[in-house]
């Protein structure tokens, strides 16, 4: 009894360090409240490349509509590529939230949330049990590995051109003015 008395403080840690590692929504707190005091900040400086040919680029939602992203030319198209079990992903989803928030009703841009395993139903039901209105697609096709390769979270914009603008692996936190900002430039440049 004596030993556990003395070594409680580090019982409680080595707890604590258990419960970050194998409990997905626990490092997903974790991340977020680094988000929050200024880690993980997306730099918005626009990386135009040329043209992309987004024909052919296809995703699909719950209801099984497709989407092209070819189709999609002359908006701002925002992707970002997740997983319900990605403690980053959980992380970065308030953000997200809020940024798609502002702009949803915005026709010049669309969001779209990929989930990374394919498996749409448990993605859709993990956004409605959070209460978020985060649009959730799957793939429907072959996706370019400058779009996509594997790190999750992924997030890419397009400008209206259909130009990569924005590509960033790893969690960050969307719901930063410098960003807003960004979007905007983008939805008003032609």
């Amino acid at each position: 009894m004596k030993l556990i008395k003395r070594n409680s403080i580090n019982i409680l840690f080595f707890m604590l360090l258990l419960t970050i590692i194998f409990v997905p929504d626990a490092k997903a707190f974790l991340l977020r409240g680094l988000m929050t005091i200024g880690f993980y900040t997306p730099d918005p400086v626009q990386t135009v490349s040329s043209a992309s040919d987004l024909d052919g680029i296809k995703f699909k939602d719950i209801k099984g509509k497709l989407v092209d992203l070819g189709d999609l030319k002359g908006k701002v198209i925002f992707l970002n590529f997740w997983a319900t079990w990605c403690p980053p992903c959980r992380a970065e989803m308030p953000s997200l939230h809020k940024l798609f928030t502002q702009f949803k009703n915005d026709k010049n841009v669309v969001f779209i949330f990929v989930d990374a395993d394919g498996d749409l139903k448990k993605s859709a039901k993990f956004i409605t049990d959070r209460q978020y209105e985060l649009p959730v697609y799957a793939f429907a096709s072959e996706i370019p590995k400058q779009v996509f390769e594997s790190a999750l979270p992924t997030t890419v914009i397009f400008d209206r051109q259909g130009r990569l603008s924005f590509r960033h692996e790893g969690m960050a936190n969307y719901n930063d003015q410098k960003f807003v900002d960004f979007i905007n430039k983008l939805k008003n440049t032609k």
